[in-house]
């Protein structure tokens, strides 16, 4: 697939320093107790749907009325060689951010993207609500990826932000930020905290700037994080219409590339559901993928990172 890029690089100005110390990041204490809310976009350079929408609630002003708000422009390494003819070069410098979130990746300090994501990492490990900001390689729907715990799952179904909820394991090539630390641990856990990770269409669409915009104020008001009053004055415009219902997609498995010759046997289209166990979807290392189970939702195919280790699809199946 290939689509027009239609999102601006937005310019941060003043606002790319931050107040903390670390380049890109802002930190905000209200005098009453509560919550530590963060926000993160840029985990990817070329996401930029998330920097417009965090630029935005810094522009706006907003405090927290309790607790603490963290807003953060994540990958600006990669971020400052965003070109929109060449997006997916600007996705990162050395390696994926969004796989090294654990304690032996960070220790080792090897890459652009493990250096950034320690210093990151206090910011990430006081939270405790985690809304990640994404857009994707090929045009979509929007989904939310909620993780594999119910807690997550319920969240994503109460912010009601989009149609699609996927619950899913994570990647076998790394750990994403939103799985790091206590957002890892089980349902019922006293330390276990919450957060989610939303693909709010592809990179390049317009569109994708209103959905992060509307998934912000649907999270800082079910967090609690800033008063409905004041988010219907600052920010009047960013509410979009809720779906009329939610559809939880159950991840049970996908396909990793063997190298970056993976390809499929045709178009395929997202969230298409493959009606019958047994249909060859790709080839991946010369040998045939198959679906492997009826009624098979193919959540974010693409091969446009496609290299040994990287997940190309995963197969859902749809729950209510």
């Amino acid at each position: 697939m290939s689509a027009t890029f239609d999102v601006g690089r937005p310019s941060l100005g003043a606002w790319r320093s931050g107040n903390t110390g670390v380049e890109g990041v802002w930190h905000f204490e209200a005098h009453e107790p509560g919550p530590v809310v963060m926000i993160a976009s840029l985990v990817h350079g070329n996401e930029l749907c998330g920097a417009w929408a965090v630029l935005g609630l810094l522009e706006a002003g907003l405090r927290p009325r309790r607790g603490a708000l963290t807003l953060a422009f994540c990958n600006l390494a990669a971020f400052d060689r965003f070109d929109p003819a060449h997006h997916d070069a600007s996705r990162f410098v050395d390696e994926d951010m969004n796989r090294q979130w654990s304690d032996q990746r960070l220790a080792r300090a090897d890459s652009v993207e493990r250096i950034r994501a320690a210093r990151l990492r206090p910011f990430v490990e006081r939270a405790d609500w985690l809304l990640d900001l994404h857009s994707m390689h090929e045009p979509g729907p929007p989904l939310l990826l909620s993780g594999p715990h119910r807690r997550a799952v319920d969240f994503a179904k109460a912010l009601g932000a989009v149609r699609h909820i996927v619950r899913d394991a994570g990647h076998a090539d790394g750990v994403r930020m939103r799985d790091f630390g206590r957002f890892g641990l089980p349902d019922g856990s006293p330390d276990a905290r919450t957060a989610a990770l939303i693909e709010c269409g592809f990179h390049g669409d317009r569109t994708s700037i209103a959905v992060a915009r509307d998934a912000c104020h649907r999270f800082l008001l079910a967090t609690g994080a800033v008063e409905a009053s004041v988010l219907a004055d600052a920010l009047a415009d960013w509410r979009r219409p809720a779906p009329e219902a939610h559809v939880v997609l159950e991840v049970e498995g996908a396909v990793v590339a063997k190298d970056e010759n993976f390809s499929f046997v045709r178009p395929l289209q997202p969230l298409e559901l493959i009606p019958r166990a047994g249909s060859v979807i790709g080839i991946n290392g010369g040998e045939p993928v198959e679906t492997p189970f009826d009624d098979c939702v193919l959540v974010m195919p693409s091969t446009r990172q496609a290299r040994a280790g990287v997940t190309v699809v995963r197969y859902a199946r749809q729950r209510s």
